[in-house]
């Protein structure tokens, strides 16, 4: 009954249009009036200061300042034409580089959003240029501005594992080889679509790419690994906390930025203005989350739906099954931070019951918010390259992901095959 009552002033609420933060907020006020003998409100001053002056979640600023500064540095354009030196002979041309590019971005800046942006704005001239179908073309950069949910370092990272209380470096190097692996298989997908219908692979350049321009490209691809190695090596090399490695990230990304001559006053103004709006929406969803999961375990709603699960007599994998076609239902009508913030909740201490490692059920779910992310109608990525072609339809943007929706679910099908590919990294680091 209690699950009930919860779900349906859930729905009820998201269907009025309300925007999350207040969804969360009303359904924690709520349940803690109806179904509480304690004035549970009298506690969410001190939930809203403890989580907004959380260490860990000081990363989330850093983090997305790091990608608005690599958005307006200039690094892409470089990075992405040094990429299709190398990647330009394989079927598919540069929707290779789009990917690749797309996978660097995501190690550095860890938001799919600023992936999609950057590379959408210096890729989608170029397909226009050689004739690509811009359909796929398109496809490729939606569907690789989702890595930066998976390949560290990832700002949903960071949410999963401050909401169920998981290593964030153990998250972080869980996600390298599915990161890497979804990639390939991206990539993988390019070809096949190509290889059946040539046409979609544009015109080749008619200059010989020589040795000589490959290796001397060579140099542009050294931002964005020396960022990653900054962020990322600082952890695993004890000098840096997860948040101290995202503010050594902006350092090296102001460097980098004055290097390329494009560090102003104006230009950090416009990237901390930017910050500072994702951030408030971010950390106000985050607090009134943590508001309505102090309810629900105050309630014993998570105890009880563990219960009721269990009484239903179904397998661990039978659960995780109805698990992953929920996700892909929501990923269908809500945000993904809002995905994870309202479900995190209540279907993770049914996982862990059941037996499923923290860490591995973490990628497993970053992968699932991924593909929500590309799917219509509220797929935020579909929105981001659609703003950034300022030409065509939505529905062109849609057509050209669907491959990639569909090899995302065989990512899934394979991590749940071969768990391994995300435990075996955290286990050896222990």
């Amino acid at each position: 009954m209690l699950v009930t009552v919860a779900l349906l002033l859930l729905l009820a609420l998201l269907f009025l249009s309300v925007p999350v933060a207040a969804v969360l907020l009303l359904l924690g006020l709520l349940l803690s009036k109806f179904f509480s003998p304690l004035p549970l409100e009298m506690a969410m001053g001190e939930i809203a200061w403890s989580t907004n002056t959380d260490f860990v979640l000081v990363a989330i600023p850093l983090y997305v300042l790091l990608g608005e500064i690599l958005l307006r540095s200039g690094i892409a354009a470089k990075t992405y034409q040094a990429l299709n030196l190398w990647l330009s002979w394989l079927p598919g041309g540069l929707m290779h580089a789009n990917i690749v590019t797309s996978a660097l971005f995501a190690a550095t800046s860890g938001s799919s959003v600023a992936t999609a942006a950057t590379v959408g704005t210096v890729a989608l001239p170029e397909a226009r240029r050689y004739r690509y179908d811009e359909r796929l073309f398109a496809g490729t950069i939606a569907a690789g501005g989702t890595l930066g949910i998976l390949i560290p370092p990832s700002i949903n990272m960071i949410i999963y594992g401050f909401l169920t209380d998981t290593s964030i470096p153990r998250l972080y190097l869980a996600g390298f080889i599915p990161g890497a692996l979804l990639a390939l298989l991206f990539m993988f997908t390019v070809a096949v679509a190509t290889l059946l219908r040539p046409e979609r692979g544009g015109i080749r350049e008619a200059r010989r790419i020589s040795a000589r321009d490959r290796w001397q490209s060579l140099g542009h691809l050294l931002p964005p690994l020396f960022l990653f190695l900054v962020v990322i090596g600082s952890i695993y090399a004890g000098i840096a906390t997860p948040t101290e490695s995202a503010a050594l990230g902006v350092l090296a990304a102001m460097g980098l930025a004055a290097a390329n001559r494009r560090l102003s006053l104006r230009m950090l103004a416009t990237a901390v203005a930017g910050t500072m709006r994702t951030t408030a929406m971010i950390m106000l969803i985050i607090t009134s989350a943590y508001f309505l999961n102090f309810v629900l375990a105050s309630i014993g709603l998570t105890d009880r739906l563990t219960a009721f699960v269990r009484a239903l007599g179904w397998t661990p994998f039978e659960t995780l099954l109805a698990v992953i076609a929920l996700y892909v239902v929501l990923g269908l009508f809500m945000e993904t931070l809002s995905i994870m913030i309202t479900t995190i909740p209540v279907i993770t201490p049914v996982m862990f019951a059941l037996g499923y490692d923290p860490v591995w059920f973490g990628v497993l779910l970053m992968i699932l918010i991924e593909m929500a992310l590309i799917t219509p109608p509220i797929g935020l990525n579909l929105y981001v390259v659609q703003g950034v072609r300022r030409r065509g339809t939505l529905q062109e943007v849609i057509v050209g992901t669907l491959p990639f929706v569909v090899t995302m679910a065989l990512m899934v099908a394979v991590l749940i095959a071969f768990p391994q590919l995300a435990l075996f990294l955290p286990r050896l680091f222990s």
